[in-house]
């Protein structure tokens, strides 16, 4: 690191600095998941714990409620349980959303896979590798995972791994 970027970056206000990361993640956010999820996921005025690699280039994005995403190498969110959340509040169903009933709600809560045969509903934009958040038919958060199929395919298949959950919801607070 030249001297000037390491006097510059001793410098900046780390709340500066977030401020100013903010705007490219919610244009990815924006780009991946549809409008308004960038403002949905990083909403202006609300403070954020950026985790950072070795190059500074922000890698994990929290909130007081936990981890929203994680910004990968390729230039993607992995979402987490608290983005997933964000994400279902504020944009309008069925997007990015797999719909499960109540025969396989408690295995998907608890963290396992979800599999095409208990899809219910889906997002008909959803493509294999997709990052999306998986709900009863209740509207209920249940997981946060990767899409492994694409839509049509959710819905026809009678076998297969529809969605890699990377998050369960844990149990209910009933």
């Amino acid at each position: 690191m030249s001297e000037e970027r390491a006097d510059r970056n001793e410098r900046e206000d780390p709340a500066d600095r977030a401020e100013s990361d903010l705007g490219p993640l919610r244009t990815v956010a924006d780009y991946q998941f549809g409008r308004g999820a960038g403002a949905a996921l990083f909403p202006t005025g609300e403070a954020f714990d950026i985790e950072r690699s070795t190059s500074g280039r922000p890698r994990q994005v929290k909130a007081d409620e936990g981890r929203l995403v994680t910004y990968t190498t390729d230039g993607r969110f992995t979402l987490g349980l608290a983005g997933g959340a964000r994400l279902c509040s504020a944009l309008e169903a069925p997007a990015n959303r797999v719909v499960v009933g109540d025969e396989s709600e408690p295995f998907v809560r608890d963290g396992k896979n979800t599999f095409a045969k208990f899809v219910d509903e889906v997002d008909p934009a959803i493509r294999p590798g997709d990052e999306v958040a998986v709900v009863h038919h209740n509207g209920d958060l249940l997981a946060v995972g990767r899409a492994e199929l694409s839509a049509d395919a959710m819905l026809d298949f009678d076998t297969g791994m529809a969605v890699k959950v990377r998050d369960g919801a844990g149990e209910r607070d009933d």
